[in-house]
């Protein structure tokens, strides 16, 4: 199968890639900086494609010719109508572009703030109440791609079905060490911020009751390809870990990880003990067989951002994996 993957060398979509073309298919990826892992550019049955996804001509063009299309890249806007024409206008370009080119397959990647702060107990049949500009460009983008079944012919009037499948993915809080030499990790630095604080012996105050059900980008790879490979069509599914993890938990692994630190974890001030909140994930091991434990993963998360945190104390330069808008 040939598959044209927005994003392809960020956080989550280095992953996808190199699962994708463990698994055999073909990649057309497209990247606003393919030369940032040129060990990705040598793989056998991969075409790099350079562009921002608001240049709209250069994706359509590069989707030509393609079976799937997985659309992971985000376009960040600081205002509603930045976010609407950087995100939702994009997505819906895409889709109805891949329609057009006889693209089988869609798979968009939303998220987990869909919800807003409605997540404890949530699933995929959850009404989705979001609380900020991102939550809301990903509910609205949802929508656009489920109502998109026809076209119309005049007001009111249905026209032609479009015949792509499109699915869904809701990804919960993705992390990752690079998977090629040069590669991205998530944008948010608090794993750094951990190392950075057990390396110089500092304490950390963190709630016990502050975390999520982390998933490895490696893990969420799964995801894409088996829903890739699949004829569901009109899907939506939560990719997140099972168990809950705390970031306390996630200090307290740095400081298992670092003899002879004198860091120590501190709860707030007048911290209230409450249950997290705990999003269910049956849909993905029911339909797709999945399901994902990540504690492995983190333990080496960390470890890796110890030994980078201890090569920028030295003085050492080194490779910046935050890739953001």
């Amino acid at each position: 199968m040939k598959i044209f993957i927005t994003g392809g060398t960020g956080n989550i979509g280095q992953y996808v890639t190199k699962t994708l073309l463990e698994a055999g298919h073909e990649i057309v990826a497209y990247t606003r900086t393919p030369e940032r892992i040129p060990q990705l550019g040598n793989q056998k049955n991969i075409t790099l494609v350079k562009g921002n996804i608001l240049d709209l001509e250069i994706m359509e063009k590069a989707l030509y010719g393609c079976d799937a299309v997985i659309h992971i890249a985000l376009g960040w806007g600081n205002t509603p109508v930045e976010m609407l024409d950087h995100d939702t206008r994009v997505t819906v370009f895409l889709l109805e572009k891949a329609e057009q080119a006889g693209v089988k397959n869609f798979i968009y990647t939303s998220s987990t703030a869909v919800f807003g702060r409605n997540q404890d107990g949530a699933d995929e049949t959850t009404f989705c109440t979001p609380d900020d500009l991102y939550g809301s460009t990903k509910a609205a983008t949802e929508k656009y791609l489920t109502g998109f079944r026809q076209y119309y012919t005049g007001q009111g009037v249905r026209g032609a079905a479009v015949k792509i499948r499109r699915n869904i993915i809701r990804p919960g809080y993705t992390f990752s060490n690079p998977a090629f030499e040069g590669g991205a990790s998530q944008s948010d630095t608090r794993f750094r911020d951990i190392a950075r604080s057990v390396l110089k012996g500092e304490n950390l105050v963190i709630s016990e009751y502050d975390g999520t059900q982390f998933i490895s980008s490696a893990q969420i790879a799964q995801v894409y390809l088996k829903l890739v490979e699949s004829d569901l069509d009109e899907e939506i599914f939560l990719a997140l870990g099972e168990p809950f993890t705390s970031w306390a938990d996630i200090a307290r692994m740095a400081i298992e990880l670092v003899p002879g630190t004198s860091s120590r974890v501190v709860p707030p001030e007048g911290e209230v003990r409450r249950t997290p909140a705990h999003v269910r994930v049956d849909k993905l091991k029911r339909v797709l067989g999945l399901s994902f434990d990540a504690a492995a993963e983190l333990r080496e998360h960390v470890r890796w951002n110890i030994g980078r945190e201890q090569r920028v104390l030295r003085g050492e330069k080194v490779h910046d994996v935050y890739h953001v808008w």
